[in-house]
C-alpha cells in the first residue's frame, strides 16, 4: 500500500511516502514560505523522485492537529483536494500520538509528547508503550503546564518529546526531578503519521475526505475574541 503522509501542524512541515510501513521518501522543511506555498511543490517533488503520480497513491495519512490553526487548515484542504481527485481514503492522525510513536520502543515506558500552544498552555498527553501498542494514560488536551505536570506519576521514568518540553524543561525538572528524560529526536513527524495511518487503513478505518475534522483542542483566536 502506498501512503502519502502530511504534517503541517507546526512551522516545520513534512511529507512522506510509505510503502506499507517502509519509508520510501521524505521531505522535511523549515522555511519562511507558508505551508500553502511549499506543500504542493513538496508533494510533487516527493512523487516525481519515485516516478509516481497522485493516482498511484492508495491512501492519505494526515496530521489533523493539534498545532497551528492555519497549518492544520492548509494540510486538510490540500489532502481533501487530493483525496477528492483520486477517490482514495484518508486516515486522520493526532500529531501528539505521532510524536509518541517517534520515541516508543518494545519495552514498557511512559511517553509524554508536549507541544507549546503559546499563551502559557501546552497540548499534551501521556501514553504507555507496550510492545507494538500505545495506551493513552492521560487524554490529549490543551492545559496549563503546571496543571498537566502535577498530574503525572512521579514514581516512573517519563520520556518527553516536543516543543512544549523544550519550552518548559525547567518546570518539568521541578516536578519530576530525575524521573524526566528528554528526546533529541527530530520533531518532523510525517513518517510517524504515515505509520499510524497505515494501522488505521489495515483496520479499515480510513475515512472519506468529507468526514475529515480538525483536532484543535482549543478555540481559535477569532472564537475567543467573539
Amino acid at each position: 500500500m502506498l501512503i502519502l503522509a502530511v504534517d503541517t501542524t507546526s512551522f516545520a512541515g513534512s511529507v512522506a511516502l510509505l510503502k506499507g510501513k517502509e519509508l520510501a521518501a521524505e521531505i522535511n522543511s523549515e522555511s519562511f514560505l507558508t505551508h500553502s506555498e511549499r506543500l504542493l511543490p513538496a508533494v510533487d517533488l516527493l512523487l516525481r523522485s519515485k516516478g509516481l503520480k497522485v493516482k498511484d497513491i492508495d491512501g492519505y495519512a494526515l496530521a489533523v492537529g493539534p498545532g497551528s490553526f492555519t497549518g492544520i487548515r492548509i494540510g486538510m484542504s490540500t489532502v481533501k483536494a487530493l483525496a477528492f481527485v483520486t477517490g482514495k481514503p484518508v486516515a486522520p492522525v493526532s500529531n501528539l500520538k505521532a510524536l509518541a510513536v517517534k520515541i516508543k520502543n518494545p519495552y514498557s515506558r511512559l511517553l509524554c509528547p508536549m507541544i507549546d500552544a503559546k499563551k502559557e498552555e501546552i497540548y499534551a498527553a501521556l501514553y504507555e508503550s507496550k510492545g507494538p501498542d500505545l495506551k493513552e494514560i492521560i487524554s490529549q488536551g490543551c492545559v496549563g503546564p503546571d496543571l498537566f505536570l502535577s498530574g503525572l506519576p512521579s514514581n516512573r521514568l517519563i520520556h518527553f518529546i516536543g516543543s512544549g518540553c523544550q519550552a518548559y524543561k525547567k518546570k518539568i525538572f521541578d516536578y519530576l526531578k530525575d524521573k524526566a528524560r528528554f528526546s533529541s529526536r527530530s520533531l518532523f513527524t510525517a513518517y510517524e503519521v504515515g505509520l499510524l495511518g497505515h494501522d488505521l487503513f489495515m483496520k479499515k478505518k480510513g475515512i472519506d475526505f468529507r468526514e475529515l475534522k480538525p483536532l484543535y483542542l482549543r478555540k481559535s483566536q477569532a472564537e475567543e475574541n467573539n
